[in-house]
């Protein structure tokens, strides 16, 4: 008799701010300055194993503004959620936690981030889209060359 397939089970638990940072250093004066504030964004995710089938995926984003050569805000905020993965094979964790769960986590990110932003008195910023399966392959070909280069360098 057969051995019956255990059902995959994927699910996210919670979703939390696991982490958030919101500063003006050059308060109040950058309010004086005429000229908007460029905008850079960076964007990092990691993953780990909590449990036997529990695993947290975290999105990091950092939002730099700048207004010449001052940072008129910084924002930097890490959402995080629990997720339950049982029944997949495991060498599909990995794409799980490191596309599907960030791209489920990143909705609560942005509206975080907006709200802080906002919160500064300067005009939110509204983060893009991100395709976090090219991400995750861009992020595995930097890996892949980084292991290429350690090795040869060896």
């Amino acid at each position: 008799m057969a051995e019956q397939a255990q059902e995959a089970v994927f699910q996210m638990q919670r979703v939390y701010v696991k982490d958030a940072s919101l500063e003006l250093p050059n308060a109040p004066q950058i309010f004086l300055e005429k000229n908007p504030p460029a905008i850079e964004v960076s964007v990092d995710v990691g993953a780990q194993r909590l449990g036997d089938t529990v695993f947290e995926s975290e999105v990091t984003v950092t939002v730099t503004a700048k207004i010449g050569d001052k940072v008129a805000f910084l924002v930097e905020c890490k959402q995080a959620g629990i997720f339950e993965i049982s029944g997949v094979p495991e060498d599909q964790y990995d794409p799980l936690l490191g596309i599907l769960c960030p791209g489920m986590i990143y909705p609560y990110l942005r509206a975080n981030v907006a709200d802080m932003i906002t919160r500064t008195g300067f005009p939110p910023v509204h983060l893009s889209d991100i395709n976090f399966e090219q991400f995750y392959q861009q992020r595995l070909a930097a890996a892949q060359e980084a292991a290429a280069a350690s090795t040869a360098n060896a």
